[in-house]
């Protein structure tokens, strides 16, 4: 299916040992509204999600801790509006695990939603309510549904074309695909789960133009910070 804009990077967190870090001075990692986010919620983040090879590497790991708060940052930042946001609608996420587990996203997330999105979504219940609620607000018309279903021929072989090797864009035939009526249901899902993503970053965008980020919590893609980098 038609998947969502790229986010600015695709680069995800792995899976293997965190380096060592100085524990970061107490205080806020933001303000959002005029309100501060404390670090240890940046530092959480930071536990549940191992550094990759790259980053534990001495001669870049000073650099490498640098970005990884940043990019935690961005995740809290997520997490923080999404519940903002759940108060606002009236949403219940439910409640937290405590202590929190160790986050594994698979790479197709990373790859569909850039690493602070799916991290995100992984990490918070409340971005994972908003998620639902935005998805379940989406209306796919019909004509959409179909327009998919003919521009995704490949999406709906039947078995026995896909054991025959069939290609849907030639040389098919009609007993060849599974009947639109058959997988209407599917596409429409399929659709409002693009939608809603879409509408997801579109709020997260919005919602995060104002928040003011303490000193080492900047957006890692700022330009303003001689290291910057496009790590989503």
């Amino acid at each position: 299916m038609s998947e969502p804009p790229a986010r600015d990077g695709r680069s995800g967190p792995g899976h293997h040992a965190a380096p060592h870090r100085h524990p970061a001075p107490s205080g806020h990692a933001v303000l959002v509204d005029g309100e501060p986010v404390p670090r240890y919620r940046v530092d959480a983040v930071l536990d549940a999600v191992p550094a990759r090879d790259h980053e534990t590497r001495p001669e870049g790991q000073a650099r490498a801790e640098r970005q990884r708060r940043r990019w935690a940052t961005q995740v809290v930042v997520a997490d923080e509006l999404a519940r903002r946001a759940c108060a606002e609608r009236g949403l219940a996420p439910p409640p937290e695990v405590s202590p929190a587990p160790a986050l594994a996203v698979s790479g197709t997330e990373v790859a569909d939603l850039g690493s602070i999105i799916a991290v995100a979504l992984a990490h918070s219940p409340a971005a994972r309510t908003l998620l639902a609620a935005l998805e379940a607000e989406q209306s796919v018309p019909d004509q959409a549904a179909r327009a998919y279903y003919d521009r995704n021929p490949d999406r709906f072989l039947t078995r026995e074309a896909l054991r025959r090797g069939v290609d849907p864009y030639g040389g098919a035939g009609p007993g060849d695909f599974l009947p639109y009526d058959d997988v209407h249901d599917d596409v429409v899902r399929e659709l409002r789960r693009a939608m809603g993503r879409q509408a997801f970053f579109d709020w997260l965008d919005r919602a995060r133009a104002d928040v003011e980020y303490a000193p080492g919590h900047e957006h890692p893609g700022d330009p303003t910070h001689p290291d910057h980098e496009h790590r989503h």
